[in-house]
């Protein structure tokens, strides 16, 4: 994190009109970015399959390309999700679902989880749904060993980002939440039917073994690279949480969201999500419009930008402490019990 200039006061009505330019879809842009992610991605699985017969290594190198094409397809279908890559619904909804078979995603049930995560974001009282799990130190020193263990586990690096993506997308994605209700309990259903179909007909298409071979490592890939930009979008040193009585959209966004400032080819691989503070301001914003957002005004430069190198403290964070408003690490824990002995 570097210093940053204090950030413009404004109230909604004013934020709403410095973002409202940008919320209008592109046909011509949201039409060459499915061209530009596709054609590679089909490339990708092509060379892949031919290298099969050459050496697996390989096939390896080329599904790392193919799984951060995956992450831009992602995007897309992020997008759709909130309605914002197209004007019209329906075209939102069709890319949306076909963009959530590429990602093994369901996409009625990810667009409602995913609008109660940007309804909640930094509200200590309505954690749990859309987010990664996190305690306070008070909550963590006051839970039993097992639940601990369990916390730990789940908030380990190796888990979080190798062992958590295959669960994630290929396992957990299958079920719906128990929040779930109606058209979006009943999309993991059409998802899980559709994807049977697609998987089904490119084991025929590759064979069973071959698929698996391509399949598995872009989804590690894809799903690691996704995680990790989704961690690091809330889970940095000063980011904000509030109680329910003290939260505040704007500062949520604003303060709650990073600036993860990524080098150009991995902005293009991400789409742009790495201006995550404008899209929690305004999710109608599609993903080509953010950045063009940001330096729009300097309610947007003054929000502390994180690097790449520098994101990676950010996986030792694990607790949220209330009294010096950060996010700490367990190290902090013996530190906090001296202060309350």
């Amino acid at each position: 994190m570097t210093d940053t200039p204090a950030r413009p006061q404004v109230t909604i009505s004013e934020w709403k009109e410095i973002v409202a330019p940008f919320q209008v879809p592109s046909l011509s842009r949201s039409i060459w970015q499915i061209v530009n992610t596709m054609v590679p991605l089909v490339a990708c699985w092509y060379l892949m399959w031919r290298f099969l017969e050459v050496s697996y290594w390989y096939t390896l190198g080329i599904s790392v390309i193919a799984g951060l094409l995956v992450v831009r397809v992602f995007i897309i279908f992020h997008d759709c999700g909130h309605g914002s890559f197209f004007k019209s619904k329906r075209a939102n909804d069709i890319v949306g679902f076909i963009a959530g078979m590429i990602t093994f995603t369901p996409y009625g049930h990810w667009r409602w989880q995913h609008a109660v995560h940007h309804a909640t974001s930094g509200d200590l009282d309505r954690r749990g749904e859309g987010d990664i799990w996190t305690l306070t130190v008070k909550e963590y020193l006051a839970a039993s060993r097992g639940k601990r263990m369990i916390y730990r586990v789940t908030r380990n690096p190796f888990v979080l980002l190798v062992v958590g993506p295959l669960f994630l997308f290929l396992l957990y994605q299958r079920v719906s939440s128990s929040g779930a209700k109606g058209k979006d309990r009943a999309s993991v259903l059409w998802m899980n039917v559709a994807l049977t179909f697609m998987v089904a007909g490119l084991c025929w298409l590759f064979g069973w073994k071959e698929y698996l071979m391509m399949q598995l490592p872009v989804t590690g890939v894809a799903g690691a690279a996704g995680i990790w930009m989704f961690y690091v979008q809330h889970q940095y040193e000063d980011v904000y949480w509030e109680k329910h009585e003290g939260w505040n959209y704007t500062t949520a966004a604003l303060e709650g969201s990073s600036f993860y400032k990524l080098p150009k080819i991995l902005q293009w691989f991400t789409g742009n999500i790495g201006f995550h503070h404008v899209h929690h301001l305004s999710s109608k914003i599609p993903n080509y419009y953010l950045e063009r957002c940001h330096y729009s005004h300097p309610l947007f430069k003054s929000v502390k930008p994180l690097t790449f190198w520098g994101s990676l403290k950010c996986a030792s964070l694990r607790l949220w402490d209330e009294e010096s408003r950060r996010l700490v690490g367990y190290s902090h824990l013996k530190k906090f019990q001296q202060q309350t002995a």
